[in-house]
């Protein structure tokens, strides 16, 4: 498929994280900083169609999580709190003091985390289906601490229908390109020993493990950086009703629910998702 004419493919630049190659883009050269935060074995591509758009205002960075896309993937538990951990580190290898985080599940755990233990380096929130609220996860995703589950995973196209199925409310609200950009780092191999360590550090067959969950929403009162919360009505990965639970948490919140959406508002209705983002940080 030939590349969406509005899209601007930004060159990867890579940087050392306490010793990880780290790949990141960059976008924007005035405005306040951003950081968009990706899913578990989610890459940059995710961003793609958000990227450019909030770089005619701020300056934006999104990267490859440690074990994702094109990251290394080194030895580690990839906790949550570990990943939070190489936030920081990605910030101070970049001289980056403060900035606004972008989160979409584990990403958006990633930024609450982050958040509760540097608070003074977040200026602002934007959680967008976002892991850290509670226990309800969907069953793919508590299978992963199987190992006879991920020992079973050869990426291929096959598995991307059902992928769809069941991250998108209606996978036509998808830009018609995003899997030819996305599909070769998907395939990339050598994941499974990652996909299993994320698994087993984050989640149990029961769902998301509480020592992951529990301190975020017992720090959730102590959060008073302006956050939004942005949600898919029909997200079957996590629950919306995470989404009411991050609103009764946090005291400084607006919140916006996407009718007819799943776990990506942000690819479903990019154009919603960037005027919504876009307007809360100039308010």
């Amino acid at each position: 498929m030939s590349a969406h004419p509005s899209v601007i493919l930004p060159p990867d630049r890579y940087v050392a994280v306490n010793g990880i190659n780290t790949r990141y883009w960059q976008m924007g050269s005035s405005g306040s900083k951003l950081i968009l935060l990706h899913g578990g074995n989610g890459s940059i591509e995710f961003w793609l169609y958000n990227i450019a758009e909030l770089a005619q205002h701020h300056q934006v960075y999104a990267f490859d999580m440690v074990g994702s896309g094109k990251s290394d993937f080194p030895d580690g538990t990839y906790s949550l709190t570990e990943q939070a951990e190489f936030l920081a580190g990605f910030m101070t290898a970049l001289g980056i003091d403060t900035a606004t985080l972008i989160g979409n599940s584990m990403g958006g755990g990633v930024s609450l985390e982050f958040t509760r233990l540097y608070p003074d380096r977040v200026e602002r929130l934007v959680l967008v289906d976002s892991m850290g609220l509670g226990k309800e996860i969907s069953l793919g995703i508590r299978l992963i601490t199987l190992p006879a589950i991920v020992s079973l995973l050869r990426p291929g196209r096959w598995m991307i229908p059902a992928m769809l199925r069941s991250n998108f409310y209606n996978s036509r609200q998808l830009p018609p390109d995003w899997i030819e950009f996305r599909y070769p780092i998907f395939a990339i191999p050598g994941r499974n020993s990652v996909i299993l360590r994320l698994g087993k550090s984050n989640f149990t067959l029961a769902g998301v493990r509480s020592e992951v969950y529990q301190p975020i929403l017992d720090s959730l009162a102590q959060i008073t950086q302006k956050t939004l919360i942005i949600w898919g009505e029909n997200d079957r990965i996590i629950p919306v009703k995470h989404a009411y639970v991050a609103a009764a948490g946090l005291p400084n919140h607006q919140l916006a629910i996407f009718p007819n959406c799943g776990h990506h508002p942000y690819l479903e209705y990019r154009d919603n998702f960037n005027r919504l983002v876009l307007n809360f940080l100039a308010a």
